[in-house]
């Protein structure tokens, strides 16, 4: 890809890359349900966005918004 995204494994890295395209609060392609693994389930229709109960960050690319297995666990209110 031309955007370099896909090389990024880490959710840390996807974080960064996305924030510094200016994206952090683009929609992603799908919405997705994500369940978190401290149990919460929740609505993830931003490329960035904090599980609403322990702020477990997830991040995706916008160019790879549309596949849930692109989705990437940042750490704790990492954005």
């Amino acid at each position: 890809m031309s955007c370099g995204c896909s090389s990024l494994n880490d959710g840390k890295a996807v974080v960064d890359h996305v924030k510094s395209k200016g994206k952090a609060q683009e929609a992603t392609k799908i919405v997705h349900e994500i369940n978190c693994e401290c149990g919460e389930t929740f609505i993830f229709n931003k490329v960035i966005m904090n599980c609403p109960k322990c702020e477990m960050t997830y991040a995706v690319t916008p160019c790879s918004s549309g596949d849930i297995n692109n989705i990437k666990k940042a750490g704790i209110k990492y954005a």
